[in-house]
């Protein structure tokens, strides 16, 4: 008898694994697509903009909302939806994880935590106050943060920079000595959890050399934290002499590493090229997209994936419902790239990487979840219907999905199945660009040829911008207004020459004095004929007259 109720019992608290146990999947698989044998259903939609999420032992899913706070999530009746949906606290960010009966999260330059309550899906009381006044200097300034078998925290700071060169992103930038930018920035730092109101100078440094890294977890077998960084953008802006289109649009690889106390990961120096499998040095520090990096000064990623992915949230499958060749393998969600225009735009998936018995990846890459962005090929970002940014994986072995754009959580499932032939439904609507858009001018125009090269590549080449990084080029915006402001936002950047209560992107407009009087005048009247339908006649001389002054 008492082995029996063993039994019971163990069966009671067993990961859910066979499909009679999982809620019934969306006919479509909520418009993506997956290997043979999984599903998934859509837990939840139109949330607004989300980041990273976790998932609680009893199934309750913790969303972090990138403008404002947290959304709790509950499926009350078991059919695998969230009924209840509750949002609490305040501030943006991106990291949010759940620890020893405390849920943390992270806005842009602080970490809290609130204590749970059993059985309650939103937290009483008000966030306790872990770490604030990290640097948050609007380019790679989310906070992503996991903790190891010991309750330490890690935090990592990113680099608010390209490649740390003068100016930024602009054409003939020159590296600087990161050495003390690296005290404060392009790190991550370990925090006891426990202690509050901590500063970064409380904190251990644990590891430099990074441009930016969100996707960090903790691998189960290994006990090692494993990350893949955010390759570097503009090579062909930078040095164009050296690099073209195709160059930027593959060449810098997404990296991941396994992350050891002291390393660098060789940012801002070099960078990894995806096609030649060899770390290489930066044009801001003298590169010539031919000279390879010194041999065994930094390490190679384990695995290298392409060029402006934009790897997020990561990882690492626990569960016992998936296939036994996804088990202590990591998922990493790749938000997809903006910087490979006027080449297509790539990645907007879910990558699998496997990992052997020691804990290490077992060889290179797969992608596992796809379909996000709602069609094969495209170059304006906005045109992705859907981007991954959150991941986790559910108590019964589930793996949950959120999306950046339109707030949709997807749960994936593994039921051996295929899918049922899809419905005769139309396509979910992509969103449609904020304004009609004349007709580019002759490929002659000259200023065409500026547009191309220099702005098109940040602010699309139909000037629709990219969400949260680069603002879309308006008739209502500066384009229309006084023309000396704009020579001075082109020579100077947009910190010197904005007010500084204006609306800040991620990716502020760099410095690009380098640039002629005449290509910058050729530039800004191309530029507002097309997107202003303003006429525009800004001379040389009206640009060296801006040069000119203080």
């Amino acid at each position: 008898m008492k082995r029996l109720t063993i039994a019971i019992l163990l069966l009671a608290v067993a990961p859910l694994s066979h499909a009679a146990d999982l809620p019934k999947p969306d006919r479509d698989d909520g418009s993506i697509t997956l290997p043979p044998g999984f599903r998934a259903l859509v837990v939840a939609d139109d949330l607004g903009p989300l980041r990273f999420m976790t998932v609680a032992p009893n199934g309750d899913l913790y969303v972090k909302m990138r403008t404002v706070g947290i959304i709790g999530l509950r499926d009350t009746d078991g059919d695998g939806r969230a009924e209840t949906r509750a949002a609490f606290g305040e501030g943006g960010g991106t990291g949010v994880a759940l620890h020893d009966g405390w849920l943390y999260h992270s806005t842009n330059s602080a970490v809290y935590r609130y204590k749970l309550t059993l059985g309650q899906l939103v937290p009483r009381g008000d966030p306790e106050l872990v770490v604030s006044g990290l640097p948050s200097e609007r380019q790679h300034d989310a906070k992503s943060f996991a903790f190891d078998e010991a309750g330490m925290l890690y935090v990592e700071v990113g680099s608010p920079s390209n490649s740390y060169g003068f100016p930024d992103r602009a054409r003939g930038a020159k590296g600087g000595d990161p050495t003390e930018f690296f005290k404060t920035h392009g790190g991550i730092w370990r925090f006891d959890p426990t202690k509050l109101n901590q500063t970064q100078a409380d904190g251990y440094h644990f590891s430099t050399g990074h441009r930016h890294l969100l996707a960090i977890a903790r691998n189960p077998v290994n006990r090692s934290f494993f990350v893949v960084m955010m390759g570097r953008d503009q090579l062909n802006a930078v040095a164009p002499e050296f690099y073209n289109d195709d160059d930027n649009a593959d060449a810098p690889a997404e990296e991941l590493h396994i992350l050891r106390e002291g390393g660098s990961f060789g940012w801002p120096f070099t960078y990894f090229d995806f096609r030649k499998r060899t770390r290489m040095v930066a044009p801001e520090y003298g590169g010539d997209n031919k000279k390879a990096a010194e041999p065994g000064k930094y390490p190679d990623p384990l695995v290298a994936f392409p060029a402006h992915w934009a790897p997020l949230q990561m990882a690492f499958y626990t569960g016992a419902q998936f296939p036994a060749k996804y088990r202590n393998g990591a998922f990493v969600a790749f938000h997809g790239s903006w910087n490979r225009a006027p080449k297509p735009q790539k990645g907007y998936n879910v990558a699998f990487v496997p990992f052997n018995d020691k804990g290490m990846p077992s060889g290179g890459y797969e992608v596992f979840a796809d379909g996000f962005a709602g069609k094969a090929e495209f170059t304006v970002v906005r045109d992705a219907r859907f981007r991954p940014c959150g991941l986790a994986v559910g108590p019964d072995g589930s793996l949950y999905v959120a999306d950046s754009e339109k707030g949709r959580i997807w749960r994936i499932i593994y039921t051996g199945e295929a899918p049922a032939p899809a419905a005769a439904t139309p396509a979910l609507p992509v969103a449609a660009a904020t304004t009609a858009r004349p007709a580019p001018a002759a490929p002659t125009d000259p200023g065409a040829k500026v547009y191309e090269e220099i702005c098109g590549k940040c602010h699309m080449p139909d000037g629709s911008g990219v969400p949260n990084r680069q603002p879309a080029l308006s008739p209502r915006g500066l384009l229309s207004g006084d023309a000396a402001t704009l020579i001075r936002l082109v020579l100077f950047g947009a910190d010197k020459v904005l007010p500084a209560n204006r609306q800040k992107w991620e990716n502020p407009m760099a410095e690009l004095s380098v640039l002629t009087d005449q290509e910058i005048a050729d530039g800004l009247n191309y530029t507002r004929r097309r997107f202003a339908n303003i006429p525009s006649t800004i001379t040389p001389k009206d640009v060296a007259a801006q040069r000119a002054k203080p």
